[in-house]
């Protein structure tokens, strides 16, 4: 009798795991979309009282900034709970159902020691955050720094809920996999502490990539492997971990990447990308490669408004695929498109890695978003002469050029659409407003085109949309927050200085250095995305740009397409999967058809590289 009552214990335990992660998931995601409409609501009116009455309200930042860490923390709750933090699943991919079992168990373990660690350094630094308090509001900061603790505790939750679920089996041998790694690292301390900066090697290298390569997410991949390297080598309190990932995660400017979220996400649901996508078509879709074409413009359109790849890609795809598929085209090769034009807009205003870089090492966000317009547009001309060359069978019996009158209708009903991406650069351009609060400004007039002009409002997808734009920018900013932390590791260490040597000391000056950067951040877009990698090494390279005598902004928009290279190539760029999965393609389809559109995209970047007016000619 014992043995049967030991295995429905033993069955029972998914079922209770799964249990609790659904009882989680309502628990948070209700807060989680009150706080992103909260925040809207709080940045719009500072921005009407600053603009319309002329009257600043210093409290409005106060409290936007206590609500951003919340929103930030609860956001990653609910993108583990939906398996949506950035990982790399290509090599887990590859092995067997055993195999992709126990890569789960180890991913899942790793997070939730992760959490466990940081958990009570997190409660110490919120309390001692009592001592301080905001001037306008006067309320101790601990209300704002509690989010951490909170959300580290819920996400703890979350992974061993989900570790649970997977079986008893694989949880023992991914936990057992992590103890016995501990144990190696406790007992190799003596020897690795006499090696001195080699031993980031085996840290932030040979650890970290493989927890990378073993789809543990990302941002967690960074803080275990910074925990791992000061709890092993030096005496740091890991309270300085928590207080750097607070710094990385509360930057103001970085409260336009959930409104830039939500924006993207609005645009679609008022059919504001549809009719600019039906312009586009009624103007260029009757001539060979035509909606080739009218896929990079509305590419080139759409990315200026939400400053999300996925979002993008997303509100343009679906629109466009069956028509193109209608008239012959490859399904590999829109699927090669879409994901080349991903790379082609990385520096299309609002950008959010753009934001990423203002924020991280102190360039004009203003600069950065007149700077990327250029780079973009001669990307954009090399992939057009691409998709006519291979365009050379479609079909277009059947397809006329439409009258006059029906292209004008088309502009008409585009015309506000297409105001909102000019809307938006022309404020932050001009000073008129910051990224963060002409976000706002997009939004309130999403909302006042959709219902107004497009009469295409559904009040009932707000409530998704406000979680899946907490889910997204939680996913983001706690990569920003454990590559913050991993960042400050590496500078203590004396690597940053050592890095920075061995770059300006290239030969060929600022020639050489240009084309490292260029092949190291292809690598690192691949491996980690943009955001986690212009976090890390940003604050690294950049002055070392500088000292070789290299433009900030022109760096920047050549480091963020060399990353969108590597985001959006196969085999291991997470972008390529995106573009599939929105394409509702097999990643194999696409494999062999979008080398020439990549490479197109890479003799773009090399002429960007070479000529610095095209990113700095209009600041």
């Amino acid at each position: 009798m014992a043995a049967p009552a030991g295995h429905a214990a033993a069955a029972s335990a998914p079922a209770a795991a799964s249990a609790l992660e659904r009882v989680l998931r309502h628990t948070v995601q209700i807060p989680a979309a009150i706080l992103v409409a909260a925040e809207i609501v709080v940045l719009l009116v500072g921005v009407i009282a600053r603009y319309v009455f002329r009257n600043a309200l210093t409290w409005t930042d106060e409290l936007a900034s206590l609500l951003f860490l919340w929103l930030a923390m609860l956001g990653a709750v609910i993108a583990l709970q939906r398996g949506e933090h950035m990982r790399l699943t290509a090599v887990m991919g590859r092995l067997s159902p055993r195999g992709q079992a126990r890569c789960e168990a180890l991913a899942a373990g790793s997070v939730a020691l992760f959490l466990l660690i940081v958990v009570p350094s997190a409660w110490d630094y919120a309390s001692d955050e009592w001592f301080i308090q905001t001037p306008a509001l006067g309320l101790h900061n601990t209300f704002r720094a509690a989010a951490l603790p909170v959300g580290a505790v819920l996400m703890a939750v979350t992974a061993l809920a989900r570790l649970l679920r997977l079986g008893w089996r694989d949880a023992l041998w991914g936990l057992g996999a992590l103890a016995a790694a501990g144990v190696a690292l406790h007992f190799a301390a003596p020897l690795l502490k006499g090696i001195g900066n080699w031993n980031l090697v085996l840290f932030f290298v040979l650890l970290l990539g493989a927890g990378v390569l073993l789809s543990v997410p990302i941002g967690f991949a960074f803080g275990l492997a910074t925990l791992a390297y000061l709890a092993t080598l030096t005496r740091t309190p890991l309270t300085v971990v928590v207080s750097r990932m607070d710094e990385g995660m509360s930057s103001l400017i970085l409260l336009a990447v959930p409104l830039f979220v939500f924006l993207g996400l609005l645009i679609e649901m008022t059919g504001m990308a549809r009719a600019m996508v039906a312009f586009l078509a009624a103007l260029l879709g009757h001539v060979r490669g035509g909606l080739s074409y009218v896929l990079l413009g509305a590419m080139y359109l759409v990315s200026g408004i939400s400053g999300a790849k996925a979002a993008d890609m997303a509100a343009v795809a679906p629109v466009l695929f069956p028509e193109m598929k209608r008239r012959g085209a490859n399904e590999g090769e829109l699927v090669s498109l879409l994901s080349a034009s991903g790379a082609m807009s990385e520096t299309i205003p609002p950008s959010l890695v753009l934001i990423t870089i203002g924020s991280v090492t102190g360039v004009s966000i203003a600069a950065l978003f007149t700077g990327g317009l250029v780079p973009a547009a001669v990307l954009a001309l090399a992939l057009a002469a691409i998709a006519r060359y291979r365009s050379h069978d479609e079909d277009l019996s059947g397809v006329a050029r439409p009258p006059a009158r029906e292209m004008l209708r088309a502009f008409v009903v585009a015309l506000p659409a297409l105001l909102l991406p000019v809307l938006i650069r022309t404020a932050v351009v001009e000073g008129v407003a910051t990224a963060t609060e002409v976000s706002t400004i997009g939004i309130a007039y999403g909302v006042i085109a959709g219902l107004v002009i497009y009469r295409q409002f559904d009040w009932r997808r707000l409530y998704p949309m406000f979680v899946e734009t907490a889910s997204l920018s939680g996913a983001i900013l706690l990569i920003i927050g454990t590559a913050t932390g991993m960042a400050w590791a590496l500078t203590q260490s004396g690597f940053s200085r050592q890095l920075a040597q061995a770059m300006t000391a290239m030969p060929g000056g600022a020639a050489g250095f240009m084309a490292v950067s260029i092949l190291a951040f292809m690598i690192l877009g691949s491996v980690l995305e943009g955001i986690p990698a212009i976090v890390l090494f940003g604050p690294l390279l950049f002055p070392s740009a500088r000292a070789v005598g290299i433009n900030e902004v022109h760096y920047a928009m050549v480091v963020v397409l060399a990353m969108g290279i590597g985001l959006f190539a196969p085999p291991f760029g997470v972008g390529y999967y995106a573009a599939c999965a929105i394409g509702r393609v097999s990643p194999d389809a696409a494999m062999r058809r979008i080398w020439p559109y990549l490479a197109a995209v890479l003799a773009g970047l090399v002429l960007v590289a070479a000529v610095p007016w095209f990113s700095t000619g209009f600041l």
